[in-house]
């Protein structure tokens, strides 16, 4: 019998072997895959994760373990991945690379292994999926350029379309395998990166190799320090801004908040002179005069926002009100979301390889910029539709919206590569990287803020009624219905029952208002009824704000001009 290690072994060869462009593109994928994958699958198995921690996040004083368990991975990834970039492009890309797969499996290990529970166990989670975070940043940071080493200019555009399609696709994905392990049990969640992060160490140790032109630099320590102080400050003063501070029901005027604000902005553009000036810049600014990678970034950073926000508004939609409306357990949901969402999972994979090809003959622009342009109007589209909608209709949104991701994702990222020079591949992926995964992290903090700027106007009334009909105490209802918006949100994101929640945490039982009275407003359908209205207030917003970004970066696709490859690449 051959083992799986005997096997890899044969499937190496050196890096002059017409087969090696392969091997790197299969450990690349599998790399990023992974990494987007654990992302995800987080999100959507947050409910059977503080269960399984015997902690609830929407007590008081839990919220922040809530917010650094889903911002934590993401926050670090993309404050660290242009620096491991540049390190990359002095030390070797392939030795950075390989790091990430150990440090992230290290991480995924600790994770499953967590000792405590509480916030003791809430804080060692949050902890190691910050770990995680970096091996995932070493990992994003290398893979491309690697890819863009190893492939020719005129191959780039499938092997980068099918790297792109599994770091964006694996964040579906994730959706519909953390709710199938979730239930079983919380530690799967974690558990499942550590036979790929063993698999992929092994297998990149193995047979990647050095290709790519090194930079004899020093490392830019001041630059560093600004950028990783500013943005980690943005990032997070932008979290925290959509908890509620004093009687606000987000937290934009909290000190805090607005000190990071502050701060962030002010260091992040300190950093941009202090790079103007050193002699070796970790953030080559310089990069920027090249139309097709400022433009192509541009677009990145506007579509990664969009794109995150309509992740989030979607799983709470199907999760607090759709699926409950057809019969589904609030507890069940989170699965469910899932598996409604696959029509946008599956257009994506399909059309990603496929425009990434295609690119590699025609150039980006017509597809990058038609996909962005599809993105949006899947976005009018999902303003159009009631809350209570046909799911066809909304299938077929879903699918509009996959197709144009993955006509826009492959032919971008390989436009930008082809614009570097070879000797700042691994910063300028990895300010790709920066780019893509701020936008990201960003989403959560706008899209949010504005579903509940949607939700303030119209919720309190109805909910306030809505708990007087059936019996609670006008006080304790007037205080429930004005409680901040945002605690409704995170429980249908959590697949919790919103309404018996607050009733919970009000010290309102069913004898106080009466068994009928409680069954009617604890049912599975009350709730979603209830919020329809005020929630489709907020989508308006949301999604008219997601289809005007995506329509700017359309046009900013539009405007990177005609098929670019450096003559340096």
């Amino acid at each position: 019998m051959v083992s799986p290690v005997g096997t890899l072994s044969k499937l190496a060869v050196g890096k002059d072997h017409p087969r090696y462009k392969w091997v790197a593109l299969s450990n690349t994928t599998l790399g990023v895959l992974m990494s987007s994958i654990n992302g995800s699958i987080v999100m959507i198995s947050l409910p059977d994760i503080f269960r399984g921690i015997h902690l609830d996040p929407l007590e008081a004083g839990n919220t922040s373990y809530l917010l650094w368990m889903m911002m934590g991975f993401l926050l670090v990834t993309a404050v660290l991945v242009v620096t491991l970039g540049r390190l990359g492009d002095i030390y070797g890309r392939v030795r950075l690379y390989n790091l990430g797969f150990v440090v992230f499996t290290v991480g995924s290990i600790a994770l499953v292994a967590c000792p405590a529970s509480g916030g003791a166990g809430a804080m060692w989670l949050i902890l190691w999926r910050v770990v995680q975070g970096i091996g995932g940043a070493c990992l994003f940071a290398n893979s491309m350029a690697i890819l863009t080493d190893a492939f020719p200019a005129d191959r780039r555009g499938l092997a980068l379309g099918m790297n792109q399609v599994a770091g964006i696709g694996g964040s579906f994905i994730g959706l519909i395998v953390g709710g199938l392990l979730g239930p079983v049990d919380w530690h799967l969640i974690f558990g499942v990166s550590v036979p790929f992060g063993l698999l992929g160490t092994f297998w990149s140790y193995h047979s990647l190799h050095e290709i790519g032109a090194r930079v004899q630099a020093r490392i830019d320590w001041l630059g560093n320090l600004l950028f990783g102080v500013g943005l980690a400050a943005l990032l997070a003063a932008i979290t925290y801004g959509i908890q509620p501070y004093g009687g606000s029901n987000m937290g934009w005027a909290n000190p805090w908040v607005m000190t990071g604000l502050i701060a962030g902005v002010v260091l992040l553009v300190a950093f941009c002179v202090v790079e103007t000036k050193v002699e070796d810049p970790m953030f080559d600014m310089s990069l920027f005069k090249i139309r097709a990678f400022s433009a192509g970034n541009l677009a990145n950073l506007l579509s990664a926002i969009g794109r995150g926000g309509m992740q989030f508004m979607l799983i709470i939609w199907l999760q607090g009100i759709w699926l409950p409306l057809r019969g589904y357990n609030f507890e069940h949901t989170p699965l469910w979301a899932g598996i409604y969402m696959l029509p946008m999972t599956v257009a994506f994979l399909m059309f990603g390889p496929t425009s990434g090809y295609l690119s590699d003959r025609f150039g980006a622009r017509t597809f990058a910029t038609g996909g962005l342009t599809l993105v949006a109007l899947s976005f009018v589209g999902m303003i159009l539709i009631p809350t209570n909608f046909n799911y066809w209709a909304f299938a077929g949104l879903l699918f509009l919206s996959g197709i144009g991701s993955g006509m826009f994702a492959s032919p971008n990222s390989t436009a930008i590569m082809n614009s570097l020079p070879a000797n700042r591949r691994g910063v300028g992926s990895g300010m790709r990287g920066t780019f893509f995964n701020a936008g990201t992290s960003l989403s959560i903090g706008v899209f949010f803020s504005m579903m509940i700027i949607g939700l303030a106007d119209s919720l309190p009334h109805a909910l306030t009624t809505g708990l007087t009909s059936h019996g609670v105490n006008q006080a304790v209802a007037t205080g429930i219905g004005h409680a901040p918006p945002v605690g409704s949100l995170f429980a249908a994101l959590l697949g919790y029952n919103p309404i018996s929640t607050m009733l919970t945490q009000a010290k309102v039982t069913a004898s106080d208002i009466g068994q009928g009275n409680w069954d009617a407003l604890t049912n599975k359908e009350f709730f979603p009824q209830l919020i329809s209205g005020p929630f489709h207030n907020g989508l308006v917003i949301v999604f008219t704000a997601a289809a005007v970004m995506t329509m700017i970066a359309a046009v900013a696709s539009l405007f990177r001009g005609s098929r670019f490859i450096n003559e340096e690449s």
